[in-house]
């Protein structure tokens, strides 16, 4: 089994034993810090279909109420989905909405804890179900929605400190 230095290399898979068997890496060693991650998803869809949205007037109902929702329960769930993710305490987890177009909205995901491992995949998953739960609300009205740029914006905390995505990438 790889010591701790060695499963901190950038060269080791960390996910990985000496045997190439899948392991849940060891973040005990690691201090408490505050941490926080920040991802969105875009939604594309017909411009009718995000007036429907934003009214809060679709056949199933207030779509973003219940996407908010989902995503806030995913976050919370994330290690039951994501199989080597460790079962961490959330502080927070708040799923918010923004038309972006006339066609486009974006969901974001804040999500935040104290602990010895980041909040990374919980905001990223958070995003994609609450993204996921649109589209279940509104594809009987428009079936050719698409989800598109899942992705961490942002994240705080931990040995790396902070990050911020570019434009162009990250920094």
């Amino acid at each position: 089994m790889a010591n701790d230095k060695q499963a901190e290399s950038p060269k080791t898979l960390t996910h990985m034993d000496k045997d190439g068997a899948a392991r849940m890496v060891d973040v005990g060693h690691k201090a408490l810090t505050k941490r926080k991650a920040l991802a969105q998803a875009i939604v594309s869809m017909q411009p009718e279909t995000l007036k429907l949205l934003m009214a809060r007037q679709l056949p199933k109902g207030d779509a973003l109420q219940v996407a908010r929702v989902a995503g806030i329960m995913a976050a919370k769930k994330t290690p039951d989905l994501i199989p080597l993710c460790h079962p961490i305490p959330l502080s927070k987890a708040e799923v918010e909405f923004e038309a972006i177009d006339e066609d486009r909205i974006r969901i974001t995901a804040d999500v935040r804890n104290m602990a010895q491992t980041g909040v990374e995949m919980e905001a990223l998953t958070a995003c994609s179900v609450a993204a996921l739960t649109l589209y279940d609300m509104a594809k009987a009205v428009d079936p050719a929605m698409c989800i598109e740029t899942v992705c961490l914006l942002e994240k705080e905390g931990g040995k790396r400190g902070h990050w911020l995505r570019t434009s162009e990438g990250s920094e």
